[in-house]
């Protein structure tokens, strides 16, 4: 009896395990990521796999069964939209689904339903796509070094860094608060080119340099700049500094302005000189000298200025003494001052005359000449 129904379940399970070890039939739809999560603004095209399991050979079609309102949806195969495909048994076709959102959607879960129809049997693959809102253009700037020193001839540079930190592109417009009289300029970093405007893409940065150029007469001190970066509803402000400390600013020259004077051939003849400061800080331990013609000196009186303030001055006497033998005539003579770094020459014209003695010297020889002339014919004439 015991051998019967051994048999019976062995039989039983050669009949049974079979059936129970086949595949499942029918249609499937299926994608890696059916669940996603995308921009505001983002089209998306989602991977599709159509799959025939044990059923015959058979076109299938496939359509949207469900839409988010307001979006667009299409199923492309081979780079062409369909509205079915042809799949033998125990094959796969590869399709792609391509979302697109309508303007102005709002950050949410939009659902959608694809399906696919066969004979006898369908499939449905539900889509979900979760929009994300977009962060606005954040600008913001970056210098390691937002104070700078110099003169007023110095062009103060910033090198600063501009980043988007928003998930928006945006297009910005550069401006800058600065002191009067003082030029602000805006430079990619570099480049020559000027510029007071530029977009930025999200996350993107741009390097920029900021130059900074005070007016002549800028007094020294401290000096505010204020650097503004505006791409719609989002700006940026970076304060600067620029620090002048003044400098002095030499001039040489005479009390009535003329550059020009008479001297005599082997005399010292003085010449007044007026030595300006126009700068912005004290000139100090000033020097004087020249450069004069061949056999030529010139002295000072004083030789060294200890110090001349901003917008003042300070008399100095040149004691010039051309050589005797100078000829008549025009002759040019440098003057220089300078001081710590800085100077200033001017150019003199010297008119040079002959002295008088020489003169009265010449008429007396001629006198002489003469009389000995007049005594050697009275004398040897007679003869």
């Amino acid at each position: 009896m015991k051998r019967v129904v051994s048999a019976a379940l062995l039989i039983l399970l050669i009949l049974v395990l079979p059936a129970l070890a086949q595949k499942p039939r029918g249609l499937t739809l299926s994608t890696p990521y059916p669940a996603q999560s995308v921009q505001v603004g983002e089209t998306v095209t989602i991977s599709l796999t159509l799959s025939n399991r044990g059923l015959a050979p058979q076109i299938v079609r496939v359509s949207m069964k469900e839409i988010a309102e307001g979006w667009k949806a299409s199923l492309t195969g081979g780079g062409r939209p369909v509205q079915a495909v042809y799949v033998d048994t125990d094959d796969s076709v590869s399709l792609n689904l391509k979302l697109e959102p309508p303007s102005g959607i709002q950050a949410g879960a939009y659902r959608f339903v694809v399906r696919a129809q066969g004979q006898g049997a369908q499939s449905e693959l539900p889509i979900e796509l979760t929009v994300e809102a977009q962060l606005p253009p954040q600008l913001a700037f970056e210098t390691e070094l937002p104070t700078r020193r110099g003169s007023p001839t110095t062009t103060f540079r910033y090198s600063v860094t501009l980043t988007n930190k928003g998930e928006q592109e945006t297009a910005v417009n550069l401006e800058a608060e600065a002191p009067e009289g003082f030029q602000v300029t805006f430079k990619l970093r570099f480049g020559n080119e000027e510029v007071t405007s530029l977009p930025i893409k999200a996350g993107e940065s741009k390097s920029l340099d900021i130059e900074v150029r005070p007016p002549k007469q800028a007094q020294a001190g401290e000096y505010p700049i204020t650097v503004r970066a505006l791409g719609g509803q989002a700006q940026a402000l970076l304060s600067l500094k620029a620090i002048i400390t003044g400098q002095a600013e030499l001039n040489v020259t005479t009390p009535d302005g003329r550059l020009s004077t008479q001297a005599t051939a082997g005399q010292e003849n003085t010449l007044k000189l007026k030595i300006e400061n126009n700068g912005t800080a004290p000139a100090r331990d000033i020097e004087l000298s020249s450069f004069p013609p061949v056999g030529w000196t010139v002295e000072f009186d004083p030789k060294t200025i200890a110090e001349i303030t901003p917008n003042n001055f300070a008399e100095v006497t040149a004691k010039i003494k051309p050589s005797d033998k100078t000829v008549a005539g025009d002759y040019m003579l440098s003057i220089t001052a300078r001081s710590e770094g800085i100077s200033d020459s001017a150019e003199f014209r010297i008119t040079v005359v002959t002295s008088t003695l020489w003169g009265i010297v010449g008429i007396g020889i001629i006198v002489i000449a003469l009389g000995a002339v007049g005594w050697a014919v009275s004398r040897f004439g007679r003869r």
